[in-house]
């Protein structure tokens, strides 16, 4: 078995977790109509807890696979990168980046930093797995379905959708790898234009005369002495909304987030589900609330008596 064969067997059962409840925490259907609205505003926030709860699931899951027992065990790295990896005889060590994604929420907001020279052999693979509470936003945490893509090719869609010299850089991390393994840089970050027209005018030019090939990002370090000399010379920000997953612009991404917010869950897609919970409008998300869940004023009653 190889590193390909491994990360294809892991990825067909992680896929088969569509459906899957997690009975790891679960919340309390609201009291009232009013807590209801309440807690779809904040039920989100359950993402990070969740999100390493499934991290240790999913390890524990795949090491009840018969098929990985001969060539060793998955293993959650805290911290480190990525989240599981395939620890024993299979080189180079195959390994999964999981995210999980509340899809009642604005965007994706979890972020993939890590540069493309950390995936020359791309053994390693993003699980996105999409969640809500059974009961929309109370209940046990139920898995809708899950998507797995090549960490290489999300750095890659990344890289080609942000950078675009001068206005746009990615700067690769520094080599560290003298550090001490807490110490040591393994993400790209994203630089923004901050400069006068002039500036860019004199940076363009710069640009200009790197060749043909100026706009096509590379991790390699000739490239990034060109980036370097640029953001040594004119004013740039660093972006702190770079490589947010919901933005990079990945065709596997894309049409899993199409897939998800198409789906039917209580009635609805999860995507109107998402228009109506993330309005201004209060009355309506009551509404809609108290009459998919019979909800009332009364429950709250009987509890404080």
């Amino acid at each position: 078995m190889n590193t390909q064969e491994v990360i294809k067997i892991a990825t067909k059962h992680l896929t088969s977790m569509q459906g899957h409840a997690f009975d790891v925490l679960s919340v309390s259907k609201p009291i009232s109509p009013d807590a209801a609205v309440n807690l779809s505003k904040v039920v989100s926030k359950l993402s990070p807890i969740l999100g390493n709860l499934i991290e240790f699931n999913t390890v524990e899951y795949l090491n009840d696979q018969k098929e990985f027992t001969p060539y060793g065990k998955w293993l959650r790295q805290d911290p480190g990168f990525p989240d599981a990896i395939f620890q024993g005889s299979i080189t180079p060590t195959p390994g999964f980046e999981i995210k999980a994604w509340f899809p009642l929420a604005t965007e994706i907001t979890a972020r993939f930093k890590d540069s493309q020279n950390h995936f020359i052999n791309d053994q390693t693979h993003v699980a996105l797995l999409a969640w809500l509470p059974e009961q929309l936003i109370f209940g046990k945490p139920i898995i809708l379905d899950v998507c797995v893509v090549s960490g290489k090719s999300v750095a890659v869609a990344r890289d080609t959708h942000y950078h675009n010299p001068p206005d746009y850089l990615v700067l690769e991390p520094e080599d560290t790898s003298s550090r001490t393994r807490n110490l040591q840089q393994t993400n790209t970050n994203g630089y923004k234009w901050q400069g006068t027209s002039e500036q860019f005018n004199k940076a363009k030019k710069i640009v200009a005369s790197w060749g043909s090939d100026a706009k096509k990002y590379a991790p390699t370090p000739a490239y990034q002495t060109r980036l370097r000399e640029l953001i040594s010379r004119f004013p740039y920000r660093l972006d702190t909304n770079f490589a947010k997953m919901d933005r990079i612009v990945h065709s596997g991404i894309e049409d899993f987030k199409i897939k998800v917010l198409g789906i039917n869950f209580q009635g609805k897609t999860v995507g109107e589900w998402s228009k109506i919970l993330c309005s201004d409008d209060l009355s309506m998300i009551k509404r809609e609330l108290e009459s998919r869940f019979k909800i009332k004023e009364e429950d709250s009653r009987e509890i404080i008596k």
